[in-house]
């Protein structure tokens, strides 16, 4: 695909990510070297915390949610910079063997004045499990460069 630029952009426009598997063994993986609590990493501990059983970090949904949207590359080759997230919330506990998905929205493109050749892209992401329950969501900000003139 080729780039997109802030000015094919607008407000509205909205994408599915590639549907995706959490897996035990990457939640147990990843929770051991970043997240090493009893309800990411211990089945039995889990079983009998406040979630019942095994439940992925958030950080780790982050991740995953971050690597669908490297993967399904919605830009092209546009040069992006991510600038900020804001309004991250786990909704709900994310079990393995759950499938999730996620829907990107943008919600405000700006053109900046100081620097015309770069703006600012503002889009919400909202994540559901095969149940269609929002299990996580955050707005990000990313610095996007304006058509070479």
């Amino acid at each position: 695909m080729s780039a997109l630029y802030l000015d094919d952009l607008s407000p509205g426009d909205a994408w599915t990510g590639t549907r995706f598997v959490v897996e035990e063994a990457d939640v147990v993986r990843f929770a051991r070297e970043y997240d090493a609590q009893p309800m990411h990493i211990d089945p039995e501990a889990a079983a009998s915390g406040r979630f019942g059983g095994l439940i992925a970090s958030g950080w780790h949904v982050a991740a995953l949610v971050m690597r669908d949207f490297i993967a399904n590359n919605p830009f092209g080759d546009t040069p992006l910079l991510g600038i900020g997230a804001d309004e991250l919330r786990w909704l709900k506990p994310v079990r393995p063997g759950a499938t999730l998905t996620a829907r990107r929205e943008i919600v405000a493109v700006r053109r900046s004045a100081s620097k015309p050749q770069l703006g600012t892209v503002t889009m919400r992401t909202t994540v559901t499990d095969q149940r269609g329950d929002t299990v996580m969501s955050m707005i990000n900000l990313m610095q996007f460069p304006a058509r070479p003139a």
